[in-house]
């Protein structure tokens, strides 16, 4: 009998998870380069390319200038060309500048010339809010840009799903959005020393429970495991759900549990129209009616901007409290 070999780990932060993904397919590939706003000379403006100028040179790691139209329609037609480019929006409230090539040129280009053209490109870079910065560098896009066929859409919520899904994404043909956030570049968690891949389109279980399932995704996920575990020492037993993947979304993992349960709450960082949310209770109720023993809830933010003030954008955030009710509401426990 041949006992598993002990898999050695090592504690990196989320930073460095997003860099030794894109450095470890670096070293394989000479076809894939990145390219962004600062992520050469700086190391990147939230350090997640750091070294890597220094290892795989200026035509390999090169900095773009503040045009973000440009250099994603240049790297759209590299990726046409046998490349394989990761593009880095400082923040994906500036992918808007560049979003007609990322959804009339990389999303359509295979089914538009039968299947001629793969564009195997990676677009990343923070979403979502991150504190005091402002309505327009607060903005959360992984539902629109999850509706337009042709784009996979993966938003992780910690290092190890980090890593392993970027690579994934690197070796993936079609065009991925690689969503990360501000907030969780310093988090800090034990990966395998060794190389690994996480497939795109499989949720995750974070936490097993049988009362109640509550789904989520990408940094606000962590207040769907503290409600989980506030709400254990009540005697209610949560299911966690992290989706990573949004396109395509794991519709069977969802459905599983809530058939367990009986009962779905979602957590999102995004407005409530037409949100990924939204999707999920459609799917749900159209293929889980019977099971559910109480109406869907969803927690996301409110249907507004963020605001600037510090007291107010605490008000608009989605709050733990908030989170604890609403689990207890389709569970009809009264607090």
């Amino acid at each position: 009998m041949q006992l598993n070999k002990l898999i050695k780990m090592k504690e990196v932060q989320f930073r460095e998870a997003i860099c030794e993904a894109m450095s470890e397919e670096m070293r394989k590939d000479e076809s894939i380069y990145l390219i962004g706003e600062e992520v050469a000379e700086y190391n990147g403006a939230y350090k997640a390319s750091k070294g890597m100028l220094a290892e795989f040179g200026p035509k390999r790691v090169i900095d773009a200038p503040i045009a973000e139209l440009g250099f994603a329609g240049i790297s759209v037609g590299a990726a046409m060309n046998g490349n394989r480019p990761i593009v880095e929006f400082m923040t994906f409230n500036f992918s808007l500048v560049a979003i007609d090539q990322i959804i009339s040129n990389a999303a359509k280009m295979y089914q538009m010339s039968a299947g001629q053209w793969n564009v195997p490109i990676v677009f990343r870079g923070p979403t979502g809010s991150a504190g005091q910065l402002g309505a327009t560098h607060s903005q959360a896009f992984e539902s629109w840009y999850a509706n337009c066929p042709g784009l996979k859409v993966i938003v992780p919520s910690n290092p190890y799903d980090a890593k392993g899904l970027l690579k994934s994404a690197i070796r993936d043909n079609d065009p991925v959005i690689f969503m990360e956030s501000e907030q969780m570049y310093g988090d800090k968690m034990e990966i395998p020393e060794e190389e690994y891949y996480i497939p795109i389109g499989k949720a995750d279980i974070k936490k097993e429970g049988k009362d109640v399932t509550l789904v989520s995704f990408g940094k606000i996920l962590k207040l769907a495991m503290q409600a989980a575990a506030d709400l254990e020492q009540e005697g209610i037993s949560v299911e966690v759900i992290d989706l990573r993947t949004i396109r395509p979304l794991d519709y069977e993992t969802v459905l599983n549990s809530v058939q367990k349960t009986n009962r779905l709450v979602v957590l999102e960082e995004a407005w409530p129209f037409g949100s990924v949310a939204s999707e999920i209770t459609y799917m749900v109720q159209q293929k889980a009616f019977d099971y559910l023993d109480a109406p869907i809830k969803r927690i996301t933010t409110p249907d507004a901007p963020a605001p600037y003030s510090a007291a107010l954008f605490a008000e608009w955030f989605p709050k733990l409290e908030k989170v604890k009710q609403e689990i207890k509401n389709v569970l009809y426990v009264k607090s």
